[in-house]
């Protein structure tokens, strides 16, 4: 640890009855001594880069990187060369520990395919061998639906057999099965909306059906935090961006507000749609939506509202429902619901649920569903299969136990890494983690640490997060036992001691709560 410190805790509860539950989330503010240290590595890192890059110039240093070709040279740069100044010098460094191929289904565990690199990460070399049985905490199969055997497995390679795998066409030709009907009333039955629609790309949901929704003269208010597919879906729009605090209601409602007041800028006509965009668990963070309060907003100002539970439908509430499950709240005040079907279904694409107008509107309107090709005939099976297991219309409580067992995991993960002393994110329900790292240099150090002890995690640094706060990111799954958590917990402890990221006092558990030498785990007490 580094010793006594100042910390700054945002924890928020029970707000003017809006919450039926605690609502607590934890962003400890980065220490100052880290602060300086990492700005400090990225400023050497930055120098070093200047003087590679000018020994690479003078052909003193071997050149692995694109250049335009001589012939071209009095041609308009095709991209600029500064640009990949990050890439080159900075990222190449740490690069074997992201873009890792896998060879086996990414479930609680998974086999890696064995790389080495001759040149400092420029090429990666095959060695024709497995890393096999690594613990997998970076994948989001949150209620461990991606597997190869099973009830699903088998209605998927079924309709193979019957349907095939490609459809070789849009919706809107000759590429509607009957299954992709099936599956978007089963949608708009577990959702419970009127309708829902479903898309074979979960960022082209966002990106492409935005555009449909709003357009020049309307405004679009995002959560800073969101998505790159919203940010390019609000862009594509044509509509005025305006940027929220993330979670921040008053800086929300300041923006609602000046809106209302002031209009369009120069005309000061009434905006023709107010849009909020927010996310239902942000993945970077681990943090929850404070779903209640906009909602609450969104009514007082008219506004609509734009929910994207890539994240949390599935993983969050009693019937695995979402954020409007995990809060209790009515399905028809979310104008457009949206999701993917590529976290806790196990498969891949998209859907938007709400009224049927908007749904009709979408089928027309949409580039998304106009032009692309229309969803795999097994992918769609995977999702109708998986979405019956949540919902129990398997005749079975297989749904209900992986939701139950990914509520017990994310709680004794989070608890446990807090009373290790390690710095998190996110709120306490999140099954997506964010473990501080900080400083530069740890990034690719702890993931090769892990590595070499058999756990397989996801680091992340800047630019995906602000340049002070690097971190691992670990996502919980229902497939995870406690042995298997354990397991990573103690390859965490062991890593994190070697490379001092143990940035809090470790915390005493609570003498009320069960000890967690247990031999299963079923849960906190009250």
């Amino acid at each position: 640890g580094i010793g006594c410190k100042e910390v700054r805790m945002q924890e928020k509860t029970c707000n003017g009855g809006l919450y039926g539950r605690p609502f607590i989330e934890s962003f400890e503010e980065t220490p100052m001594l880290l602060a300086v240290l990492t700005y400090m590595g990225y400023g050497i890192l930055t120098v070093f880069g200047y003087l590679r890059d000018f020994l690479r110039e003078w052909k003193i240093e071997k050149c692995h990187i694109a250049r335009e070709r001589e012939e071209q040279r009095d041609f308009v740069p095709l991209y600029q060369d500064f640009e990949n100044f990050y890439t080159r010098n900075l990222y190449m460094r740490i690069r074997d520990g992201w873009n890792r191929p896998i060879c086996s289904v990414p479930g609680a565990k998974m086999d890696l395919v064995e790389r080495v690199s001759h040149d400092y990460n420029w090429t990666f070399s095959y060695t024709g061998r497995a890393v096999k049985d690594v613990v997998n905490m970076g994948s989001y199969n949150y209620l461990g639906f991606a597997e190869n055997a099973g009830p699903c497995t088998n209605a998927a390679a079924a309709v193979t057999l019957k349907c095939g795998v490609g459809v070789c066409s849009t919706r809107q030709e000759m590429g509607n099965l009957d299954r992709h009907e099936e599956l978007e009333k089963l949608t708009a039955r577990f959702l419970g909306v009127e309708a829902a629609m479903a898309f074979g790309m979960g960022f082209a949901t966002n990106s492409m059906n935005i555009p449909a929704l709003t357009g020049k003269g309307c405004l679009i208010l995002s959560d800073e935090l969101n998505h790159a597919s919203l940010v390019l879906g609000a862009r594509l729009s044509g509509s005025t961006i305006r940027v929220f605090k993330h979670n921040n209601m008053q800086s929300l409602e300041k923006l609602l507000r000046d809106a209302i007041v002031h209009g369009q800028p120069r005309t000061h006509r009434p905006w023709k749609k107010i849009l909020i965009l927010v996310e239902g668990i942000y993945s970077m963070e681990g943090s929850i939506v404070r779903l209640p309060e906009i909602l609450a907003l969104k009514k007082k100002y008219k506004a609509y509202l734009y929910l994207d539970e890539a994240h949390s439908i599935g993983a969050l509430g009693a019937n695995g429902r979402g954020v409007l499950d995990y809060f209790g709240l009515d399905p028809s005040d979310v104008d457009i619901m949206m999701g993917t079907f590529t976290k806790s279904f196990g498969a891949a694409g998209g859907y938007i649920g709400g009224r049927k107008e908007l749904i009709d509107y979408l089928r027309c309107h949409s580039h998304s569903a106009v032009y692309a090709t229309s969803m795999s005939a097994p992918v769609v099976e995977q999702i109708i299969t998986s979405m019956k297991c949540i919902m129990g219309e398997d005749g079975t409580t297989i749904g209900k136990k992986r939701i139950r067992q990914l509520a017990e995991n994310t709680t004794y993960f989070r608890t446990r890494l807090q009373e290790l002393g390690f710095i998190i994110y996110g709120n306490k329900d999140s099954p997506v983690i964010p473990m501080m790292l900080y400083l530069p240099a740890k990034i690719g150090a702890f993931v090769r640490e892990m590595l070499k002890r058999n756990i397989g995690v996801v680091v992340v640094g800047f630019p995906a997060t602000p340049i002070i706060e690097s971190r691992a990111r670990f996502c919980i799954s229902a497939a995870h036992t406690k042995e298997t958590l354990d397991m990573a917990l103690a390859a965490i402890s062991e890593v994190g001691d070697v490379l001092r990221v143990k940035y809090s006092q470790p915390r005493v558990p609570d003498a009320r709560r069960r000890p967690f030498d247990e031999t299963t785990y079923d849960g906190w007490e009250d």
